[in-house]
């Protein structure tokens, strides 16, 4: 025998003798876990082997349902902890298999070493290695296979739970808000499970997005935060009861799954980065918005954005902040003030550009602020108001008038199912507490009642508040109805504080370009638009179904503003 191999004897043989040994043990999902005996099997053969070693089990950590992919495993930090201190409990880390404890090349090489540091050693009872160098040449190649196999595992994987999702079906996970999982078919032994409509929860959607538009009761969009401090003070909570925040505010008004698609695969489940588009599976399912309002909240909160505008230009009073610009320049119209010699204060829009960089830097035009104002307001409201045209404009809504309202019906009734079936429920279980079938100590007894309690509620109150909307439509929309709708509208553009002149300008005019003091150009969306008219007349938004496919309004002449002189 060398004296190499006596030296390693040598420091093997006091291992051997008084090794403590600490068990881990980890199966990949909470599957296994549960219904494998996966675990059991590893536990028995893992003390069989300490049997016939005469080593002692100094602990035992159990993983039930963790990837070894990464070292974001509970069990596992905790046992490394106590690996490391001084001295450490055990001196052995017994697994069944080097995969059980990373398969991570590099991860189990650091963690191996750190373990050695402090006198831990990794032994595997399906793999038993000695140190010498060829014994760890071969203990990494197993591992890097590990890793290789653990990724082409992950890859076929992803592959087939995005054709899942092609096919309309749900990976797990749980439901977005406003969808229940809900069983479709039986394939062999597996369930396969499709997404459907919570009419509970699909209201509350439905609500942010008409406030995201509308606002309360048509009174104009609101954003995040406000949208979140409304629901907030209604006492309308999350699916869990909690209070809503801007992000799952966010997260509901950005979400395409609400128009039918759900999209799968959007992100790196380990770096958390987004995932190009052409690798997202998408996943048809009910719709609940129409793509029309989808469309409009995301122009929404494009302009609402601190990066596109400022906040001062979204909620501010001057009537074109954040949408006037120069034609020469690009750049933007800003509010200047002066005053005249007989001391009269006056205020003007004037080229950013000129003004921090003289006409060197542009040319530019400056034009007082009152006239800019009255001739895109003029336009709008000529151009807009004039009845015969409302009329074109509102055919799409006569066309699809019934076909919402009959949706909205079968939507309510559901609702009012829903509020039957809690209240029956709660007389049930109210009627087996007095005939002492049910033990009124029962902690979940009190749970079960508020849970019932609350559906019962919010049924009631999401089924009258969508009754609501149907009768606001009221009778057809006739020329008079329009003619009158018209005149209302003139008198709210020209009087009030300006907000609601404001506030419609913005949204159907994306962009106002000052040519010259002659002529001013106007360019937004058709589709933005029939919404802002019917919205402030007060129809649904829902009811309009309209497709933004053009994406400019503006006609060769008739769009051109021309102030007048005076």
């Amino acid at each position: 025998m060398t004296s190499a191999a006596l030296r390693r004897d040598e420091d093997e043989a006091p291992v051997v003798a008084t090794a403590r040994a600490a068990l881990y043990l980890r199966v990949s999902t909470p599957r296994q876990a549960e219904h494998d005996l996966s675990i059991p099997d590893q536990r028995r053969q893992m003390e069989n082997y300490c049997v016939g070693k005469g080593w002692s089990v100094a602990a035992e950590f159990v993983e039930p349902g963790n990837t070894a992919t990464d070292d974001r495993r509970p069990s596992f930090q905790a046992m490394i902890e106590a690996a490391m201190v001084k001295p450490p409990t055990f001196n052995v880390i017994l697994v069944h298999s080097f995969s059980r404890f990373f398969r991570d090349q590099f991860q189990f090489e650091f963690y191996v070493r750190k373990l050695a540091k402090n006198g831990v050693r990794l032994i595997s009872i399906t793999q038993d290695l000695g140190d010498d160098p060829m014994s760890v040449m071969m203990r990494q190649i197993m591992t890097l296979f590990d890793e290789y196999q653990s990724k082409e595992n992950g890859k076929h994987t992803l592959r087939a739970m995005k054709e899942n999702a092609r096919q309309g079906f749900w990976n797990g996970a749980r439901a977005p808000i406003g969808y229940r999982v809900v069983a479709a078919e039986e394939r062999g032994a597996k369930i396969k499970k499709k997404l459907e409509i919570d009419p509970i929860q699909a209201e509350t959607v439905r609500r942010i997005y008409r406030m995201a538009l509308n606002g309360v009761d048509n009174r104009g969009p609101m954003g995040l935060k406000s949208i979140a401090t409304w629901l907030n003070e209604n006492n309308i909570r999350t699916r869990d009861g909690g209070r809503w925040g801007l992000g799952a505010v966010h997260q509901v008004l950005t979400r395409t799954t609400y128009i039918g698609q759900h999209r799968f695969n959007t992100r790196d489940h380990k770096t958390k980065t987004p995932k190009p588009e052409s690798e997202h599976a998408v996943m048809e399912v009910p719709p609940i918005v129409s793509e029309a309002e989808f469309e409009a909240v995301q122009r929404s909160l494009k302009a609402r954005s601190p990066k596109m505008m400022p906040p001062m230009a979204v909620g501010g009073p001057t009537l074109l902040t954040g949408i006037c610009f120069c034609a020469c320049c690009g750049g933007a119209m800003t509010l200047r003030t002066g005053t005249s010699s007989v001391g009269r204060e006056y205020r003007y829009y004037t080229c950013s550009t000129k003004a921090r960089q003289g006409a060197t830097g542009c040319p530019g035009i400056t034009v007082p602020m009152d006239r800019l104002n009255e001739a895109v307001v003029g336009h709008l409201e000529a151009r807009l108001l004039d009845p015969a045209r409302l009329e074109v404009l509102m055919d799409q809504i006569l066309e699809r008038r019934d076909e919402w309202v009959n949706q909205r019906r079968e939507h309510v009734a559901d609702l009012e199912r829903r509020a039957t079936e809690a209240e029956a429920k709660l007389k049930r279980l109210y009627d087996a507490i007095e005939n002492g079938v049910i033990d009124v100590s029962d902690p979940s007894l009190k749970d079960r009642i508020a849970e019932l309690t609350a559906t019962r509620d919010q049924a009631k109150g999401d089924s009258e508040r969508a009754l609501a909307h149907i009768v606001k439509i009221g009778p057809a929309i006739t020329p008079e109805s329009l003619r009158a709708f018209a005149s209302a509208l003139r008198k709210k553009l020209r009087n009030g504080d300006g907000t609601f002149a404001r506030d419609q300008v913005r949204a159907v005019a994306q962009r106002v370009e000052v040519v010259s003091r002659k002529e001013v150009r106007i360019r937004g969306l058709r589709s933005e638009l029939l919404r802002t008219l019917t919205a402030a007349s007060g129809v649904e938004a829902a009811v309009l179904g309209v497709r933004a496919f053009e994406p400019k309004w503006r006609a060769r002449n008739d769009s051109n503003v021309r102030p007048s002189d005076s």
